[in-house]
């Protein structure tokens, strides 16, 4: 299929060079020019100038942005523009609310909309080794199902439209406990004086690993956080997934305690590091500050 991917950030841009190396990508177009020129320059695929015009060159469309109102906005800009029988794959991390008011959207206009967000971090869009969730019609996921296994390796279908977003707010939820569990142990491995990079290369193998210890509490040992889910990121995210519980009468302490860490961290300037930077709070419970290993 004639692919094209709108959204060329720390994810979208691995992911959209990904289908360029497949063959499927035509183009790309993103709100900062400058990176669809960077993929065209690597790939040799066109960076389009406004995402009307790609959209019209495509069978298939891949969003990944940022928040729910930039995904209503690139609906609304391409609906009118896209080829009949075309798909829309939306890879962001929105509402499942906001997936079917963009599936409704697209489905006036004679066009298919699967929700499928994405898990596994900068190193699985690279590696092409993302667990992508799906949510939408059965046959739609089917047509699309050639192009989403270039993106990852476990590519599922949840059910329809919105699945693939609850799903994915299921997740959120998970690496926000487990985030907070890492950042507490390095915490306390450090405190007791321990040799942070065989806690790591021992534990990483135990029965408490989890993907965040193995490739995050490194950065938590180093003090350094380069941006790959960044703080506010996650924290939209989050609130997502608050308000989804919400419409079952549910307050979950998970959430609540990780945005309030996550409040302190944006307002000391970190917000755009790496959610491993919530070592930094969890240091100071020690008594500690948490610049690196040799303080």
């Amino acid at each position: 299929m004639k692919t094209g991917f709108i959204g060329l950030g720390a994810m979208g841009m691995p992911m959209a060079g990904n289908l360029a190396r497949a063959g499927l990508l035509v183009g790309a177009w993103n709100r900062s020019s400058g990176r669809a020129a960077d993929l065209a320059a690597e790939t040799g695929v066109r960076a389009y100038a406004d995402p009307a015009s790609l959209a019209a060159d495509c069978d298939l469309l891949v969003l990944c942005v940022s928040a729910d109102a930039d995904v209503l906005e690139m609906i609304d800009r391409v609906v009118t523009h896209l080829r009949p029988g075309s798909i829309v794959v939306d890879c962001s991390t929105v509402s499942a609310e906001t997936a079917r008011s963009a599936a409704a959207t697209l489905a006036s206009a004679g066009a298919g909309f699967l929700d499928c967000p994405v898990s596994g971090g900068v190193e699985g869009a690279r590696n092409a080794g993302l667990a992508i969730m799906c949510g939408g019609d059965p046959a739609t996921f089917e047509q699309a199902r050639p192009v989403l296994q270039v993106l990852g390796k476990t590519v599922v279908h949840m059910g329809p439209t919105g699945f693939g977003q609850a799903t994915k707010a299921t997740n959120q939820i998970m690496c926000a406990g487990i985030i907070q569990a890492v950042g507490e142990a390095m915490a306390f491995a450090r405190a007791e004086g321990l040799p942070l990079d065989r806690v790591i290369d021992t534990l990483g193998k135990g029965a408490g690993s989890s993907w965040y210890f193995v490739h995050r509490a490194p950065y938590m040992a180093r003090g350094e956080y380069p941006a790959g889910f960044r703080v506010r990121l996650h924290q939209k995210d989050l609130k997502i997934c608050r308000q989804m519980a919400e419409r079952h009468g549910a307050h979950l302490p998970v959430i609540e305690t990780t945005l309030m860490h996550y409040r302190r961290l944006i307002a000391d300037g970190h917000g755009d590091e790496d959610i491993s930077c919530i070592f930094r709070l969890k240091a100071e419970l020690f008594g500690a500050t948490a610049k690196g290993p040799e303080d």
